[in-house]
């Protein structure tokens, strides 16, 4: 094989997909700092300050909030793997395809796995979940996912902590496409286990996955009755290194985490609420733009996450020769369903840096012309 002698030279791309979304200016400017040791006296500053910007974002007073080595999926494996021991009752709000990925998760790590199932897009109330609850106690988790990345659905948090809490549950949510872009509360909301994603509504690059667990969940863990079947995601062992303790676990991205500090530095001199009306603004105005080219969407208005929105592809358009057109032509990058909606929707993510109104306004208006031949 001949060795690559041309630089790297990849083409620009408007990312309007389900991530990872556009990188700030700032972040990518802030990756090019020169790197430092694990435990240099400066990155232990820079790692106290990640945590302290984390818990503002997260809206929590959680200690134990970290930005995880790894992406959304090993923010899932560390909920899963620390806080399941086999045998324990987990029950899963089935509703799209990262739910049906907690359930995989949560199996492997010995879980009886008992699923509430919705169709792809549906949502689930609170009256539901206790009666799945009621019907399997003891259970020890209760996991749901907040943004559902492919569907567009949202789900409702409101009174799902009461009927968790009451009946004895953990209350654990995936947050990887609703963080840093809609209203999302841990504190206020009661939830005990969340994780997200670097590269979505945080516009920062994949590789990092924000943690966060409080007391009760802190509580279960340190009652394990066996090890935590992980040692890579193991909280009892990296909290030794985030705390004071700054016991060595693993060599972290010096240049990731860089990145991710400049990334909430961002989110939170916009503000929380200010970030989250832009990305209600924007995606209102998509779904606006989309209903003027005759097109529909998959969820109800209410019930849409937006900043992943899923639009209905109509009968005799061909998927894929839409995207192909749309990246080759115009540039613009979005994507397909899949599982039962392959074929059926185009995902339109409206994330982070990628939420401002220009790039709607320019996807809308690519889309009437490849719609119009």
């Amino acid at each position: 094989m001949a060795l690559v002698k041309y630089d790297l030279n990849v083409p620009h791309r408007l990312l309007l997909g389900p991530g990872p979304s556009a990188v700030h200016p700032r972040v990518l400017r802030s990756m090019s700092t020169e790197l430092i040791g694990y435990l240099d006296p400066e990155w232990l500053s820079l790692m106290d300050e990640e945590q302290e910007l984390l818990r503002a974002v997260f809206q929590t007073k959680n200690e134990m909030t970290y930005p995880m080595s790894g992406t959304g999926g090993a923010g899932m494996e560390t909920a899963f793997s620390n806080f399941v021991e086999p045998g324990d009752t987990v029950v899963v709000g089935c509703n799209g395809f990262f739910s049906e990925r907690m359930c995989e998760m949560a199996k492997i790590y010995g879980a009886n796995v008992k699923r509430i199932e919705k169709p792809w897009g549906g949502i689930f109330t609170p009256a539901e979940i206790e009666e799945v609850l009621v019907e399997n106690k003891p259970v020890k988790i209760l996991a749901l996912v907040h943004a559902e990345t492919s569907t567009g659905a949202l789900q409702p948090l409101e009174g799902i902590a009461d009927v968790v809490h009451r009946n004895g549950a953990l209350f654990l949510i995936d947050c990887v496409t609703s963080l840093g872009g809609i209203p999302l509360n841990i504190d206020a909301s009661d939830i005990d286990v969340a994780y997200s994603a670097s590269q979505k509504c945080l516009g920062c690059p994949p590789g990092l996955s924000p943690f966060t667990a409080g007391d009760r969940a802190r509580e279960i863990l340190r009652k394990r009755k066996t090890r935590v079947a992980n040692w890579y995601l193991d909280l009892t062992l990296l909290e030794k290194y985030w705390n004071k303790e700054r016991v060595y676990h693993h060599t972290p991205s010096t240049t990731l985490h860089y990145g991710f500090r400049e990334g909430l530095r961002i989110v939170l001199e916009e503000g929380l609420e200010n970030r989250w009306s832009r990305h209600q603004a924007n995606a209102e105005y998509l779904w606006d733009k989309m209903e003027t080219l005759g097109l529909k969407l998959l969820v109800k208005r209410e019930n849409r996450v937006p900043s992943l929105n899923t639009v209905c592809i109509p009968d005799g358009v061909d998927d894929m020769a839409v995207r192909t057109s749309l990246r080759e032509t115009y540039n613009i990058e979005i994507a397909g369903g899949f599982g039962p909606l392959k074929g059926k929707i185009w995902r339109v993510g409206l994330m982070g840096f990628s939420s401002q109104r220009e790039n709607v306004t320019l996807f809308s208006e690519a889309m009437r012309e490849i719609l119009r031949k």
